[in-house]
């Protein structure tokens, strides 16, 4: 039980150091304008600049595909149109359990606007339970609760394409949204061994193929991004040597190094200064080192005010470099966000199709236990430990 009186006077240090953050951030925010000005007169050379030593730069930084000064409004999107998402929540393994497994569900949506049809609400449950599941990626020294995930993010894109698909073949020219919830970009690759990762990234690579060859544009949605990679890229002004040289200039970045000035300051502070509702900023292409690993397909990004707040979406290579797909995108993407009340209604409702709830556990593990005792397996039950976790005589 939480003592909230032993928590009082710990919560008046927490308000002093908060008041003193925001005024920092205030000062970085205003050091970042004065720097983007400058970037944008010169965005050229900045940009060549960082196409140089971009070997040499060991900081995540984007490029620029449109002008640093770009606001355009979102177009108003067609009142006949179909969006479709998917997002995955999980039972992690437990020892404590009755059976060591653990399970997977997708939750699937299907939003159907204008065409008298009725929408798909659904999840797709898995069960995971042979020893190649559960132990495989110990080799790696990954555990059990990590792959979990890792697998979920791969059954999240498979599910998603292969909706989309069944979908698209009974729409003919009505515009089309596949939604994800969160990057497109899966940092956590970089840090799998290569036989891992064969495990992750092709299954994901494959389902956007399939939506690339049905000409149905992918995006993913970032509520409250942390992203600096924009921000990023003014560093470049702020380095005090002749060339951004990191590796023979500032070799160990835990130090304060002088580019730092910007450190902690978020793309979505700087642009919310920028963009009014309606509008996103410039197209900028992600030069994350594990994209590498993405074949021909690269990230683009933008940030988009949706009125609530700025938002980071993320797109393929195939839908950026169609201009009307990527407006139209855009558009569907703003008018989910506004049937949401500040936040996408097809990739919430399919989070909630997927969310495993205490009840839902409770009914699988009943319903597994059933199982067990009608295939005439002996002491079924819990952990002494998990048992009396459950219980109190407080």
């Amino acid at each position: 039980m939480l003592d909230l009186r032993k928590l009082t006077r710990q919560m008046q240090g927490l308000s002093q150091h908060l008041t003193q953050e925001a005024a920092a951030s205030q000062k970085r925010l205003e050091l970042a304008q004065k720097y983007l000005t400058e970037a944008i007169t010169n965005q050229t050379e900045l940009v060549q600049r960082q196409e140089k030593w971009r070997d040499r730069i060991i900081f995540a930084n984007a490029t620029p595909i449109e002008p640093l000064d770009t606001c355009i409004d979102i177009p108003i999107p067609p009142k006949v149109h179909t969006v479709v998402a998917t997002d995955g929540s999980q039972i992690a393994p437990n020892h404590h359990e009755i059976a060591y497994c653990y399970l997977l569900n997708i939750g699937r949506i299907v939003l159907h606007y204008g065409q008298n049809k009725h929408p798909l609400l659904d999840s797709l449950p898995e069960i995971f339970y042979r020893p190649e599941d559960l132990y495989m990626s110990r080799q790696w020294g990954i555990r059990t609760e990590e792959w979990m995930s890792y697998r979920r993010t791969a059954s999240e894109a498979t599910v998603l394409a292969e909706l989309a698909c069944e979908v698209k073949v009974g729409l003919d020219a009505i515009p089309m949204l596949a939604m994800v919830d969160g990057s497109l970009i899966y940092w956590f690759l970089d840090q799998l061994p290569l036989d891992a990762r064969e495990m992750i990234l092709p299954p994901i690579l494959e389902a956007w193929q399939e939506m690339q060859d049905a000409e149905i544009p992918l995006m993913g949605y970032l509520s409250a991004s942390r992203s600096i990679e924009a921000v990023n890229l003014l560093r470049l002004l702020a380095c005090p040597y002749p060339n951004p040289d990191c590796i023979s200039y500032c070799p160990n970045q835990l130090e304060k190094v002088p580019c730092k000035v910007l450190e902690f300051l978020r793309d979505t502070t700087l642009w919310g200064k920028q963009l009014q509702p309606g509008q996103r900023g410039p197209l900028w292409r992600s030069n994350a080192r594990i994209l590498n690993l993405y074949e021909n397909q690269k990230i683009y990004f933008c940030y988009v005010n949706v009125g609530v707040e700025i938002a980071r979406i993320e797109l393929p290579t195939w839908v950026v470099e169609n201009t009307d797909v990527f407006e139209s995108a855009l558009g569907l993407m703003l008018a989910q966000v506004q049937k949401g009340y500040g936040y996408p209604v097809a990739i919430a409702e399919a989070h909630n199709q997927a969310v495993v709830r205490g009840g839902d556990r409770t009914r699988f593990f009943a319903l597994l236990e059933r199982q067990m005792i009608k295939a005439g397996l002996k002491n079924i039950g819990t952990s002494y430990k998990e048992t009396r976790k459950r219980g109190s005589i407080a």
